[in-house]
């Protein structure tokens, strides 16, 4: 069972992101004080692009503070990567990477109780964000995605607060595993698992669409 504490809460608004005009809300700000973790997310905290980011399903965003040593190695250049919100993280902290962390699994935090509903799929923006041209096709090779929460009650959290582990449905399931046959390629003859995972609620809505394709593809 994990029992880790919540180092870092980050929130961010949108911003100014490409000459085009798009903006992004990827950069995160460290916050002191509680906020409120209601169904769509914390108190503060605004997305840009709402078709592909928030939601339910993503209402907040773990990124792995194990991993930044590794993208420290590969970028030594980026002072980004000297704090966390670089993957535009709610949430920071150690003990919750994606091979520790299961679909389903239901954390209490501060006041709140949340449940973790898929890997992040990365996107295009972490390479602008980055200036590196690999960095999504590195998260795709190496797994280190990230994932999301849903938020079951709602309630109060802070950093220092603590991820206090209630219940594991699906310990088959960890989050490697599951970014490795959604995302990573690793779809080829895997039709039963695919089936099954289109066809669980506990598996975000567009996870369990791109599920029930990969199965029929």
């Amino acid at each position: 069972m994990i029992k880790t504490r919540l180092d870092q809460l980050l929130i961010g608004t949108p911003k100014p992101f490409r000459k085009d005009g798009e903006t992004s809300a990827i950069v995160k700000t460290p916050v002191e004080d509680a906020r409120m973790l209601g169904f769509d997310g914390l108190s503060g905290n605004q997305v840009a692009d709402q078709v592909h980011h928030g939601g339910r399903d993503k209402a907040v965003h773990l990124y792995p503070a194990d991993h930044y040593a590794f993208w420290q190695d590969r970028y030594p250049d980026l002072e980004l990567l000297e704090h966390p919100g670089a993957f535009g993280e709610n949430f920071s902290c150690t003990g919750m990477s994606e091979d520790r962390l299961c679909l389903g699994d239901i954390f209490r935090l501060g006041e709140a109780l949340i449940q973790c509903s898929h890997a992040r799929q990365p996107c295009w923006k972490l390479n602008h964000h980055f200036g590196k041209a690999d960095v999504l096709k590195t998260i795709v090779k190496t797994g280190k995605s990230g994932c999301y929460f849903r938020v079951l009650e709602t309630g109060k959290v802070r950093a220092g607060d603590h991820f206090i582990q209630q219940a594991r449905p699906l310990p088959e399931w960890p989050l490697d595993r599951l970014f490795g046959l959604i995302i990573g390629g690793g779809h080829k003859g895997r039709n039963a698992e695919l089936e099954m995972l289109a066809k669980n609620p506990l598996l975000a809505e567009s996870w369990r669409l791109r599920a029930g394709q990969l199965a029929a593809a």
